[in-house]
């Protein structure tokens, strides 16, 4: 028995794996540094996960974790930590802070040229974190300090990268400074630290438990101050998120129960409700239900079922969506709405009418030239053509006939005179102008 349960823990062993000291020491001191590759590719992931967040797009957030080296100096400052090496820790330090300063330089600039500058719900995510934050940043630490560690690396520390979530939180800070937004500012950078501390208190327990070398030796009273310092800040940083953790289980807690309540109440009376609102922050249900609603009794059943499922009646608000107030005013809305349809109707159809008497009147006035093309040459083969219009003479509006004729030889004056005269009696107007071409 013994044996199998010593088999089994063998499973767990780490030792055997674990890289050579001078490896992972010159391992953790490569990603301590940030020129050259380090920083273009740091500014490159820091543009692609701004430009993730203005879309909305958590596939590219995702690759802009994959190329972020920003792991490099956190473990860095956890293993100097654990390691007592002073002066890799300030090292560290100093270029973590530069690494910080570029991130949030270049994410401002993108938000402050971009012309989108809606928050949504992927940026949103990163300005209020939780408890919860804390495990992922501190189980993430532990598994990408291991995966330093060890000879079989795997593919371990890209999906650290992406657990911990580094990138996401400075680029909305630069968002909350490039759209003067202090809120989603400190939210944001309060994330990045609470991820930045934990994941280096992880690198520094996995160091420990590593026994990875001291590098520097040093009084007990220092390393006394040193364990004391990081103790606070890890107090410090931790007792923020367990407040944001309780509102948010307490708000979730809220939620589930007003949806149990919705649910519950959904048919009240022959009324149906037609809509509902819950605002976890403030405790707020509205409910707002069809036809006339529902009576006091009903009302009174609605609150007794959120006195059960531990709601505040007090700020439960039940509407009726109609009642005869709102449906006299929706009636006489109704018959305007109809009243004004009908009047442009009517205006619409006069302009039609208006429309088609003018087709009409072009339609007489080319027949009205065809019939006398044609009478006329009965008489006077020799006419080809004949044009016919109407003009108006003001300010008296006298109509006034016009007629052309066009014949294929010279008429005589006594033709034309015949052919005037003709035209005059068939058009029944005296003053009709007769032209000949």
């Amino acid at each position: 028995m013994k044996e199998k349960l010593f088999r089994y823990l063998s499973y767990f062993n780490i030792m055997h794996e674990r890289e050579d000291f001078d490896t992972i020491h010159t391992e953790v001191e490569k990603g301590v540094v940030f020129k050259g590759t380090n920083l273009w590719v740091l500014m490159c992931a820091i543009l692609v996960a701004s430009v993730g967040l203005n879309m909305n797009s958590t596939a590219v957030i995702i690759g802009a974790m994959l190329i972020s080296p920003l792991m490099g100096p956190i473990n860095g400052i956890g293993y100097s930590l654990a390691t007592y090496d002073f002066q890799l820790f300030r090292k560290a330090v100093k270029n973590f802070t530069f690494a910080i300063l570029v991130s949030l330089i270049t994410s401002s600039l993108y938000f402050f040229i971009s012309p989108v500058d809606t928050a949504h719900s992927e940026l949103l995510a990163r300005t209020s974190p939780t408890i919860y934050d804390v495990f992922i940043a501190l189980f993430g630490g532990v598994a990408g300090m291991l995966a330093l560690s060890s000879k079989l690396k795997g593919n371990v520390i890209p999906g650290v990268a992406i657990a911990t979530a580094l990138m996401p939180p400075l680029c909305t800070a630069g968002y909350g400074l490039a759209t003067f937004q202090f809120t989603y500012f400190f939210g944001a950078l309060y994330l990045f630290t609470i991820n930045t501390v934990f994941i280096a208190v992880a690198s520094l327990f996995v160091s420990q438990v590593l026994k990875l070398p001291i590098r520097t030796i040093v009084d007990k009273a220092r390393a006394k101050r040193v364990n004391q310092y990081i103790t606070l800040i890890l107090f410090i940083t931790a007792i923020p998120s367990i407040y944001f953790g309780y509102k948010l289980v307490q708000n979730e807690r809220f939620s589930d129960n007003a949806r149990k309540l919705i649910g519950s109440v959904s048919v009240k009376e022959n009324s149906y409700l037609l809509d509902s609102y819950i605002n976890s922050n403030t405790k707020a249900i509205r409910l707002i239900y069809s036809g006339y609603g529902v009576s006091d009794t009903a009302k009174i059943e609605i609150k007794k079922k959120a006195l059960a499922l531990a709601l505040d009646t007090g700020k439960i608000t039940i509407y009726n969506g109609t009642d005869k107030t709102m449906v006299q005013a929706e009636t006489q809305k109704m018959l305007t709405e109809v009243e004004e349809i009908n009047n442009k109707l009517a205006l619409s159809n006069f302009a039609l009418q208006q429309s088609q008497n003018q087709l009409d009147s072009l339609h007489r006035i080319d027949s009205k030239g065809k019939i006398l093309l044609a009478e006329i040459k009965e008489f006077y083969p020799q006419i080809s053509s004949c044009s016919y219009s109407v003009t108006y003479i003001h300010p008296d509006t006298v109509k006034i006939p016009i007629v052309i004729y066009t014949a294929r030889k010279t008429l005589n004056l006594a033709d034309r005179n015949k052919i005037i005269n003709w035209t005059k009696s068939r058009l029944v107007n005296d003053k009709t102008k007769v032209y000949f071409d």
